[in-house]
C-alpha cells in the first residue's frame, strides 16, 4: 500500500486517497467536505467522464432533439443560440439522461444496440478519466498548491477491472499512486439503496457481459420483445442484481487497499474525523 503503517499516513505532507464502493454510501459527501477543508484537492471521475469524454456526446444527443423543432434548428443553423450541459460535482443528470434506459421508446426508452453503444462511450471514458489519477495529482499540487487529494469514483469502477490479477494495469496505476477505499454498506444500507432506487430510477452502466445475460434473460422470463420493455421496470429489476455482482468486485478491489464502513463514513464530521478513520483502517490491515 502507498502508507505502510497508521503513522505513515498521519505522517505524510501530501495524502491521496480514492475511494471506491456502491454509490451512496458517502463518497461524494466526504469529499465535498475534505475539499471544503481547504487542503484537498476533489478528483471527481463522474465529472470528468462527463465534461472531458462525453462532453460532446452529451450536447449533440441534446443538439440532435432540438433540431426536430423547427424554430430551434434555425437559430442553432446560424449559430444564434448555445447549447451545453451544466455538469457540477453534484449534478450529474447529464450523464445519467445521456446513457438512458434500454425499452419501449414511447417511455423513453433506447434501442438496445444504441443503449449499449453508449454504455460503450462510457467505459472507456471511465478508464480513461480514472487513468488520468495521476495527472490530477501532480497538477493539484503543482498548479494549485493543494498538498492532498482525494479522488471520488463512480460505483461501477468494479466492472472495468480484474482485482484477482495482480498484473491488472488499472489497478497497478490506482494503487500506486492513491490508498485504495473501499467504504463498505451492510445488508441495511443495500435495502435502502434498493428502496431508494426504486422510487427514482436512474440510469447505470455495467459490465457488458453482465448486462447482456441480464437483458436475455429479462426478455426470456417476461416473455416480451425490446419494443416492449417498460424501462423503468427494467432497471429497477435490474438493480439489486447489480449489487449483488458488485459485492465480491468491491472487497476482492478492497485487498489493495483499506476497507472502512458506510457508518463511520457518515460519521465524520472533519478532516481530523478522515484521519483516525483511515488511520485505524490501516492498523487493521
Amino acid at each position: 500500500m502507498l502508507y505502510t503503517s497508521a503513522r505513515a499516513w498521519r505522517d505524510a505532507t501530501r495524502k491521496s486517497v480514492l475511494f471506491f464502493g456502491m454509490s451512496g454510501l458517502g463518497k461524494t459527501h466526504v469529499s465535498n467536505l475534505l475539499r471544503d477543508s481547504g487542503d484537498w484537492y476533489h478528483y471527481s471521475i463522474d465529472y470528468r467522464i462527463g465534461t472531458r469524454y462525453m462532453g460532446e456526446y452529451i450536447t449533440d444527443n441534446v443538439k440532435r432533439e432540438a433540431m426536430k423543432n423547427p424554430f430551434l434548428r434555425d437559430l442553432l443553423l446560424s449559430d444564434s443560440i448555445y447549447i451545453g450541459s451544466n455538469i457540477t460535482f453534484n449534478n450529474l443528470a447529464p450523464v445519467s439522461a445521456y446513457l438512458g434506459k434500454p425499452g419501449n421508446p414511447a417511455r423513453g426508452g433506447l434501442a438496445y444496440d444504441e443503449y449499449t453503444r453508449r454504455q460503450n462511450q462510457f467505459r472507456a471514458g471511465e478508464i480513461a478519466a480514472l487513468n488520468d489519477t495521476a495527472h490530477f495529482i501532480s497538477r493539484a499540487h503543482d498548479l494549485y498548491g493543494y498538498p492532498h487529494f482525494i479522488c471520488d469514483t463512480g460505483g461501477s469502477i468494479c466492472e472495468w477491472v480484474d482485482p484477482e490479477d495482480p498484473d491488472d494495469p488499472l489497478m497497478q496505476e490506482l494503487a500506486a499512486h492513491t490508498l485504495m477505499v473501499w467504504i463498505k454498506g451492510d445488508a441495511a444500507h443495500t435495502e435502502e439503496l434498493i428502496r431508494r432506487f426504486d422510487r427514482a430510477p436512474k440510469p447505470m452502466a455495467y459490465q457488458p457481459e453482465f448486462l447482456d445475460a441480464m437483458w436475455q434473460r429479462y426478455l426470456r422470463e417476461e416473455g416480451c420483445t425490446e419494443a416492449q420493455v417498460d424501462p423503468d421496470t427494467f432497471i429497477r429489476w435490474t438493480y439489486s442484481k447489480a449489487l449483488a455482482h458488485r459485492q465480491p468486485r468491491y472487497e476482492a478491489m478492497a485487498k489493495w487497499g483499506v476497507t472502512v464502513t458506510a457508518d463511520q463514513i457518515a460519521g465524520i464530521a472533519s478532516e481530523a474525523d478522515f484521519t483516525d478513520v483511515i488511520a485505524n483502517a490501516i492498523e487493521k490491515t
